[in-house]
């Protein structure tokens, strides 16, 4: 009986180590999705790039475009009113129906990347459909711009390893964001400037939305913010390391 219940504690120890390290093993974003990580357990799972490691005040200011188009001008006209610029993930579709604005955000030397072809779960794609949805959205960005598309982010913010190489594949990075603007929510201009402020650091990627409720009324008290801060605005292709770099369990990028 002894032995019984020595070897049943074992098991109960044994399945309690094996528990905590599979949890120690996970980060989890602001957004509640789990990165890659490693403390006791190996794990093979690509992260993208959320963040550089960088201690010279620059940041990215980002903005996706899927749905909507009506704030645009506003947004480029602020931009360049304020000299600085930022980067566009545009998506396929959209791309379609705004061509125009895709000349504009070109001719005002601001970068455009691609948000997929069609905006789907693309953690759910098979290779094939991942390159398809890739290779389409890049191909019409750069039949506009005649430049070529080096950076990629994924609808959703869902991603895997499958994406993230076949991007990779392409000659395309895979952007995440540290600062979420949560300006989707229709939350006010204030509240915009206000979520971004409390988290922006130095090598931050900040996410915001082309067609966002207030994101026009947000922008001019944010930028004069940022500036005053001694933050200096470069496009994503600009902040990030082209090679010799790494990227931590956060997506941090860091050069090696």
């Amino acid at each position: 009986m002894r032995f019984y219940v020595l070897k049943k504690r074992t098991i109960y120890f044994v399945f309690a180590i094996l528990i905590s390290c599979v949890l120690l093993s996970l980060n989890f974003s602001s957004d509640g999705s789990a990165l890659a990580s490693v403390y006791f357990l190996k794990s093979n799972k690509k992260v993208p790039i959320y963040c550089v490691e960088n201690s010279g005040q620059e940041i990215a200011l980002t903005f996706d475009a899927a749905w909507g188009s009506d704030k645009t001008e506003k947004i480029l006209e602020i931009l360049r009113k304020n000299d600085i610029t930022a980067t566009f993930f545009l998506v396929g579709f959209w791309v379609d129906k705004n061509e125009d604005l895709v000349r504009s955000i070109d001719a005002q030397g601001l970068e455009i990347g691609t948000h997929s072809n069609t905006h789907p779960d693309m953690a759910k794609l098979s290779k094939e459909q991942t390159t398809l949805e890739l290779s389409v959205s890049k191909d019409k960005i750069e039949a506009i711009t005649n430049k070529p598309v080096k950076v990629f982010r994924a609808p959703f913010g869902s991603y895997n390893n499958t994406l993230i190489e076949v991007a990779s594949g392409m000659g395309l990075k895979t952007i995440q964001w540290d600062v979420d603007s949560l300006d989707w929510r229709g939350i006010s201009g204030d509240q915009i400037c206000k979520n971004i402020l409390t988290k922006v650091k130095s090598g931050s990627i900040i996410l915001c939305h082309n067609n966002s409720d207030h994101i026009v009324d947000a922008l001019p008290s944010l930028i004069l913010t940022l500036k005053s801060r001694g933050y200096k605005f470069l496009t994503v292709s600009s902040l990030v390391l082209e090679d010799n770099y790494s990227i931590d369990a956060t997506g941090k990028q860091k050069k090696i």
